[in-house]
């Protein structure tokens, strides 16, 4: 006999259930993390997928960037070992060429959820761990050429049987990975999160039944897959494109371009990154599975931001990314830095379609994933440190309102670290952390100003990694706004001079008398500098956000000069 239809309440109820799962996951991983970077940056996720292995829920504070890589390690799981999951598993990998990943640092755990004997659903969890060995501390540096030297590659491989660990692949994960005391605290924090959610969703299924369950996710994949290509089939049919480019690969190839068309027609679309730039020797590129995650993200921006994250969505498009491609590189391609990459196809997507809707289009935002990554051994415990950060920047000014300052933008959405976590973890001093005036591009609204952050070590010499990107080619404006300012890194020294550092460097050292300030881009504004209200001009002075000189160029003619070089904000009167 046929199952009867869900109603929208019991729908609704078995939903917020899942959901509810997958965020009590989300907090236990948080607050049983060892690892800044997971307990206070929250740089993990969880999800709920079918026995099939589409992705049916996700948490609400998940990264968008993982939303397709737990689908790829179930689908890889399911084919290696198929007829041989039981109760009690827990699968781990994450290479991006084998285990479905989309960089090595972020380690994917998959949990199979049985119910009277049927599999039912999985479990899935990732989280980024602060190193996970390779050439360099933080496994997150610029300068590595191949997926060998970025990390300890682990395979769909089975982490617990029955139960019960599997101690020679715990041990062998262990031994290749820097800290291995705070790698296995964050590993045991995803293995009680997969527990945790095992537990909760059979509890679901006890009170409900499997079967109404089953019919949830497909409910829910359903209606999300209409509801998107609903979304699509608003738009007018017709053929857009969109370029940029990456400032380097940090080997010397620089202007790397990303080129997309869209095609669209009827509910239907196409999303053709043809026209790429091949792959390439630096660790920028990104494997399909990455693009996916970008272009779900951007095109939910854009079209229904409410939309939650699950296979409907990825189903309702179709995408076109040539093998051996910057998007859909083969192996042994390095990957690491893939984020950054994540960002430029973003925002090649939102300048595709920035013309049909103008309204929800922004300027660039600050375009990167800022990162850097201090590490030697705190000369108090004698013990070796790794502190990892991605820092955000500038976001787009819209069409209404002005960008906003100092975030993490699009696929990210981790938190900063805070200045007092850093110090009491690690043996460093963070001398400024503040907003960048000036970094916002200027328009009718202003992009949002990029952040800087300076750090010193304390008692020891220490290795400096960083990367960055629009630290060249700048975030630009939208419909005349003006491009934000881009990023940079630079070495204070004790005399009080500076100088430029490259945007892609691994492994500096730094001694205690010298200090390392990173600045992320700003981003772009939004329509003509020349529309912009004077209010809103005397609100950025005051603030301290641009200075007299920045409005003097580029607001002239909202300004009356009291002196002939104005320098301060006092030195300039707004006038309508």
């Amino acid at each position: 006999m046929s199952q009867a239809a869900l109603d929208p309440i019991t729908l609704e109820i078995l939903w917020n259930g899942l959901r509810s799962a997958t965020d009590e996951c989300f907090l236990t991983i948080q607050r049983s993390a060892f690892s800044t970077n997971i307990k206070e940056r929250h740089d993990h996720s969880v999800a709920v997928l079918d026995a099939s292995g589409r992705l049916v829920v996700q948490a609400e504070n998940a990264l968008p960037i993982h939303l397709a890589s737990m689908s790829g390690l179930v689908e890889i799981l399911q084919e290696r070992f198929a007829g041989d999951i039981q109760p009690g598993d827990i699968f781990v990998g994450n290479d991006p060429h084998v285990a479905g990943g989309t960089h090595l640092p972020d380690i994917n755990l998959a949990a199979p959820v049985f119910v009277d004997d049927k599999l039912a659903a999985f479990v899935c969890n990732i989280a980024h761990h602060a190193d996970v060995g390779g050439a360099a501390r933080g496994s997150m540096s610029g300068g590595l050429t191949e997926i060998y030297q970025e990390g300890l590659r682990i395979p769909v491989v089975r982490l617990f049987r029955d139960g019960q660990p599997v101690r020679d692949i715990l041990d062998l994960l262990l031994l290749n990975m820097r800290l291995p005391t705070e790698r296995k605290g964050d590993l045991n924090a995803q293995i009680a999160a997969c527990r945790l959610g095992v537990d909760r969703i059979v509890d679901l299924c006890s009170r409900n039944g499997l079967a109404r369950v089953e019919q949830t996710f497909d409910e829910i994949i359903e209606r999300s897959r209409g509801r998107m290509r609903e979304a699509i089939a608003g738009l007018p049919d017709g053929e857009w494109s969109h370029s940029d480019m990456m400032d380097d690969d940090g080997m010397g190839q620089s202007d790397v371009v990303i080129a997309l068309t869209v095609r669209k027609r009827g509910s239907d679309a196409v999303f053709d990154f043809t026209g790429s730039a091949p792959q390439v020797a630096g660790n920028i590129n990104l494997t399909l599975n990455a693009v996916r995650s970008s272009v779900c993200y951007a095109l939910k921006a854009l079209l229904d931001p409410s939309m939650p994250n699950n296979e409907g969505v990825v189903q309702a498009f179709e995408i076109v990314a040539p093998q051996g491609t910057i998007v859909n590189c083969v192996a042994p391609a390095a990957v690491a830095l893939r984020a950054n990459t994540c960002q430029r196809v973003i925002d090649v997507v939102l300048g595709a379609l920035a013309a049909v809707l103008p309204e929800r289009a922004i300027g660039c935002a600050n375009g990167a994933n800022t990162s850097m990554v201090f590490a030697g051994t705190d000369p108090h415990s004698g013990q070796p440190y790794v502190y990892l950060e991605t820092l955000g920047g500038g976001m787009g000014a819209r069409n209404d309102r002005d960008g906003k300052d100092g975030v993490q933008v699009h696929i990210t959405n981790t938190s900063n670290l805070p200045v007092e976590a850093i110090e009491m973890e690690y043996p460093l001093r963070v001398e400024e952390y503040a907003l960048v005036a000036d970094s916002g591009g200027a328009g009718t609204y202003r992009g949002g100003l990029g952040l800087r952050r300076v750090v010193r070590p304390v008692g020891h010499v220490c290795e400096f990694s960083g990367v960055g990107e629009r630290f060249r080619h700048a975030p630009g404006g939208i419909f005349g706004g003006e491009a934000g300012r881009p990023g940079r890194f630079r070495l204070h020294r004790a005399d009080g001079s500076a100088e430029p550092l490259p945007s892609k460097l691994t492994g500096m050292k730094l001694s205690a008398d010298v200090a390392v300030s990173v600045e992320t881009p700003g981003a772009g504004g939004y329509g003509p500098a020349a529309g912009r209200l004077p209010e809103l001009i005397g609100q950025d002075l005051a603030s301290g956000k641009c200075s007299a000189d920045f409005v003097a160029t580029h607001y002239p003619r909202s300004v009356q000069p009291a002196t002939e070089t104005p320098s301060r904000a006092s030195d300039l009167e707004v006038t309508a």
